[in-house]
């Protein structure tokens, strides 16, 4: 089992990850690029790391934007993996 953050704990990650916010029990972005084959380079990069790392976003994707949404099941909640893994996205963003 996963242990699952603390409100306290959430609303601090979240002052550090620029632009994701809260949503119930899990935390999400939208990503914009300048096209669709952009958006699916970066959603191809994102899977590549969640194989990884053994930790799967719920990705939505509308032509040139990728929302992801980040909760952990095992923790029924946000655990230290969607913050870290939510860290791991914006540098796949950033490259």
């Amino acid at each position: 089992m996963v242990d699952k953050l603390s409100d306290e704990a959430v609303e601090a990650a979240l002052g550090e990850l620029a632009e994701w916010s809260r949503s119930g029990d899990a935390i999400q972005r939208t990503f914009a690029f300048g096209g669709f084959r952009a958006a699916i380079d970066f959603v191809g990069r994102v899977a590549e790391r969640a194989e990884e790392v053994q930790h799967h976003p719920d990705i939505l994707i509308r032509f040139s934007k990728v929302t992801l949404t980040l909760s952990t099941h095992d923790a029924n909640g946000l655990s230290q993996r969607d913050v870290d893994f939510a860290r791991d996205c914006d540098r796949l963003y950033a490259d």
